[in-house]
């Protein structure tokens, strides 16, 4: 379900791979049964690929991945979490279009730089 640029987190590499990231990550929490979440799939995998680079994107499977939706409290999904520097900066729940998305992003991370 994840398109090219979009990561997949567990509760395995939840740590490493988000909390101890030095670039800001960008976690969808959603579940496979969940029509909003799929609706808003494509448009999460479009923000990986214009944020190449600055913002690591990704999606972790709540049916899978209990332990991390239970630690952030994760009661509804689509729930979207922008961690920098290990913690929490931006929350939304239920989905947003591409322009929330930039909106919570583009507070948070350097603009591109153009060459």
């Amino acid at each position: 379900m994840a398109g090219d640029k979009t990561l997949t987190f567990t509760d395995t590499n939840f740590d490493s791979d988000v909390l101890k990231s030095e670039t800001p990550v960008l976690v969808d929490f959603w579940a496979e049964w969940c029509g909003p979440c799929r609706m808003m799939g494509p448009t999460v995998d479009q923000v990986a690929t214009d944020y190449e680079g600055r913002v690591k994107v990704g999606k972790l499977d709540v049916d899978a991945n209990q332990q991390t939706a239970y630690r952030y409290g994760i009661r509804g999904i689509p729930t979207v979490l922008l961690f920098k520097g290990g913690q929490v900066v931006e929350q939304k729940v239920g989905a947003i279009g591409k322009s929330e998305f930039q909106k919570m992003l583009d507070k948070h991370v350097p603009a591109t730089v153009k060459a």
